[in-house]
């Protein structure tokens, strides 16, 4: 690395054996000429999807009220009391498209709004997906175009649902009508992608034996550049370097906790924290590392697929969520899926409190975001794709005037939605899928 007393680049990089580590917006990568408009808000530019499988008990979820500033929190949503006045809740959206109602059409409309072709072979169409578009019109000004993960290792295959293929309901992006775009819930190959320097699966292994930690490898190029930084940013380096130790560290300890496994190749290592809620964390706090460092601005994370078996005794629902969402309005049932969405929500929370506390230039990386959270399914028990549970967060840089529920006399498509924030990030289509125009009220000028 080379430091001039110029502004430092914004793609400036700590490099070492097997290692490579962007850096968060610093005070030194702002010219001398420009500092003094520092007070200007920072376009926002990125962008992020969190899918919560199989809607929702639509009572505890719906917060009380027409239209207007969110008051009281709805017990689904209690959890984001320290994060309300970032996040708009819509009421009555819809994906018309994922007609005729089933699993599989709702995880593959969710980002697409588009009618998924009935079919359980190889020969499936649905559309490119919201965040594809960001991805091929901003992605190529980040070292990923897009980051995909998920909670879900295993992939299912063949028919899955209704005779829709599996593909609809593993994958939420798709690059094209026929290129759907694998994720990853392995925290190891996601932290390597973002900070390992690639090579062979020889050369990576080694890499891994050799350091305790990515940041051993990188001692010489961190002294070099703290000689170059004022205090605020060799704080802010430092404590950027303090997450990123952290997060390695959990990963290694997931890791340990499974050693009695063989290690596979790195595209399939073993060590995800038992855990549910430690897993998602991880996940959560890798997208944290990923925007912060600048590594992608586009990021789409899947909670769980649609059908998803998977069990919450952690919380104390041992019952598989999949039949739970099919409740047949037995009071219990839909109490104990009720705990599975505040479970989740609690954990997007957990995502934008991170965000919030995460300084990004004049703001938060909160302030320079636009997070979407929802699902495709309203009511699960009927396979309903109306009034679906959606909320956006942050974007207060962007002039995203929070702490509101925005409800619709008639059904708006979510393509309206995505449309919308696709322009606010500066992501130019004419049309989305079945939309009819942007949102108008979702944002107001910025004041300066």
């Amino acid at each position: 690395m080379i430091i001039t007393k110029k502004a430092l680049p914004r793609r400036t990089f700590l490099r070492g054996m097997g290692a490579t580590l962007a850096l968060p917006l610093l005070d030194a990568m702002i010219p001398a000429a420009t500092a003094a408009t520092k007070t200007v808000a920072t376009p926002v530019r990125r962008l992020g999807y969190v899918f919560m499988p199989m809607g929702c008990d639509r009572s505890r979820w719906a917060l009380p009220g027409t239209d207007g500033l969110i008051g009281e929190l709805s017990p689904i949503l209690s959890s984001l009391g320290s994060v309300k006045q970032h996040v708009t809740a819509f009421s009555n959206l819809e994906l018309r498209n994922a007609y005729p109602g089933s699993h599989a059409t709702s995880n593959a409309a969710f980002l697409s709004a588009a009618k998924a072709k009935h079919t359980e072979s190889s020969d499936y169409y649905l559309g490119t997906t919201a965040d594809q578009l960001a991805a091929q019109q901003i992605g190529h000004e980040t070292q990923l175009p897009s980051l995909e993960l998920s909670m879900d290792m295993m992939q299912t295959t063949g028919q899955c649902d209704n005779g829709y293929a599996c593909v609809y309901q593993n994958n939420l992006s798709w690059s094209s009508p026929t290129t759907p775009l694998p994720s990853e819930a392995h925290p190891r190959i996601v932290f390597e992608r973002l900070f390992g320097e690639g090579g062979s699966l020889a050369e990576r292994r080694a890499a891994l034996r050799k350091r305790a930690s990515l940041l051993d490898w990188l001692t010489e190029d961190m002294a070099s550049l703290r000689r170059e930084l004022g205090p605020a940013d060799r704080r802010r380096v430092d404590e950027y370097l303090s997450t990123v130790r952290e997060v390695e560290r959990r990963i290694q300890k997931a890791e340990a906790d499974t050693a009695g496994n063989a290690l596979p190749d790195l595209d399939r290592p073993l060590g995800v924290p038992a855990a549910y809620a430690d897993h998602a964390k991880l996940m959560f706090d890798l997208q944290v590392l990923a925007m912060q460092g600048d590594i992608t601005r586009i990021c789409t994370f899947q909670l769980a697929r649609e059908t998803s078996n998977r069990t919450y005794p952690e919380i104390g629902v041992p019952d598989p969520h999949h039949p739970l969402s099919h409740h047949g309005n037995d009071p219990d049932k839909i109490a104990r899926m009720a705990k599975i969405n505040a479970f989740h929500v609690s954990l997007f929370a957990y995502y934008l409190e991170r965000l919030k506390a995460t300084p990004d230039g004049n703001g938060s990386l909160l302030d320079h975001s636009l997070i979407l959270y929802g699902s495709g399914i309203g009511n699960p028990n009927i396979h309903d794709h109306t009034d679906l549970p959606i909320l956006v967060a942050g974007g207060a840089a962007g002039g995203m005037r929070g702490g509101r529920h925005i409800r619709y006399a008639e059904p708006v498509p979510l393509a309206n939605l995505h449309l919308t924030l696709l322009d606010k990030v500066g992501v130019k289509v004419d049309t989305f899928a079945d939309s009819t125009g942007k949102i108008t009220d979702l944002f107001s000028p910025v004041t300066v």
